[in-house]
């Protein structure tokens, strides 16, 4: 019989289970029915980013409000969520634009930042709201931030090409030493980079690919989604032959004990990790352009802008990116650029000639 194969997704679903156990350890003993009620709906990355959110909400309550200054955050009782008021969390959201951690160091966060952390406090409270452990729900009381609309920062087809281009051939440019190492992680890099810019799958489902996850046969690989659902993503024939020019490399790694399924090696021969990957495509695209921020995700909007070109087909783009509500597509890919916009003048004619 075969042993079952342990997935990326089940370490990173068993790590994140236990991260959580810790952070519950700091918390108030009343936040545990919320997580546990929450258990069936979300998944493990997601219940973790709650408890950080929450976390750092009753931290802002122990610094800011006197009469708890004293207090211990396991020491808070379900009743201080009756105390809090609107005016409260609007100084929470104060708070999130600049505050400091436990080593003193200031953090800050943005728009999107605030908006999530405000997202999971009332998430945190309907649930205590809607089983009648609270009378009060200040969070509805207040407003969600707004955000900002902010340009699709993409690659164009012509930087596409040198990219790929300057991947293949940068070796010349380079020290000994640093050709001896970008000889090693050519094919991989070549591979990591053209499997993004051509299917658009996140970092994520990126490193969290095994080999056995890849289909010839029919130019697919089985991606696990956000929320834990297997989809086929389908690739075109240069994607299939940097990922057949890498494989010939992999076959001559001898991996590290428990990362034998992985499909891409780090140069420790695990897993390659969703850092590393980040640091690839930095490096390789500021050498394209210096104007652009390019990461892993803006290949993925990169593969998004291309399809929507070719198809105007919205529902298409939507299902292959793996986005649960088209609305999220409309409005990264919608909005194109000036181009579409043009061409609806000369769409409609208003009197026959």
């Amino acid at each position: 019989m075969l042993e079952k194969r342990t997935t990326y997704h089940d370490q990173t679903d068993m790590q994140n289970t236990l991260k959580l156990r810790e952070v519950l350890k700091t918390l108030p003993d009343f936040s545990r029915d919320f997580f546990r009620a929450i258990s069936t709906t979300t998944s493990t990355s997601t219940r973790i980013k709650y408890a950080y959110d929450i976390r750092i909400f009753f931290q802002f309550v122990l610094n800011d409000n006197p009469l708890y200054q004293s207090c211990l955050m396991t020491d808070l009782t379900i009743k201080l969520l009756d105390q809090i008021t609107a005016l409260d969390i609007e100084e929470y959201i104060e708070y999130l634009k600049a505050y400091k951690d436990k080593d003193e160091n200031y953090l800050t966060n943005g728009e999107k930042g605030i908006k999530r952390k405000l997202s999971s406090l009332r998430t945190f409270y309907s649930y205590y709201y809607k089983h009648e452990m609270i009378e009060t729900n200040p969070s509805l009381l207040v407003d969600m931030p707004k955000l900002h609309q902010k340009e699709i920062i993409r690659l164009d087809v012509d930087e596409v090409a040198r990219l790929l281009d300057y991947i293949e051939s940068c070796g010349d440019q380079m020290t000994e030493h640093q050709r001896i190492y970008y000889e090693k992680t050519k094919y991989r890099d070549l591979a990591i980079i053209t499997l993004l810019l051509g299917t658009g799958v996140r970092v994520s489902e990126c490193v969290g690919l095994d080999v056995e996850d890849i289909d010839f046969k029919n130019n697919g690989i089985k991606v696990i989604r956000k929320g834990g659902n297997e989809m086929i993503v389908y690739f075109g024939s240069e994607v299939e032959q940097a990922l057949k020019d890498y494989l010939e490399i992999r076959n001559g790694i001898t991996p590290v004990a428990g990362h034998e399924h992985a499909l891409f090696y780090s140069a420790q021969r695990k897993r390659i990790n969703v850092k590393t990957v980040e640091n690839l495509v930095k490096k390789y695209a500021s050498q394209i352009t210096t104007t652009k921020k390019i990461t892993p995700h803006k290949l993925r909007s990169t593969y998004g802008t291309a399809l929507y070109r070719e198809t105007g087909d919205i529902y298409l783009v939507a299902d292959v990116l793996g986005h649960k509500d088209v609305n999220t597509t409309k409005k990264h890919y919608a909005a194109m650029d000036d181009t579409r916009r043009r061409s609806a003048a000369k769409a409609v004619q208003l009197r026959e000639e």
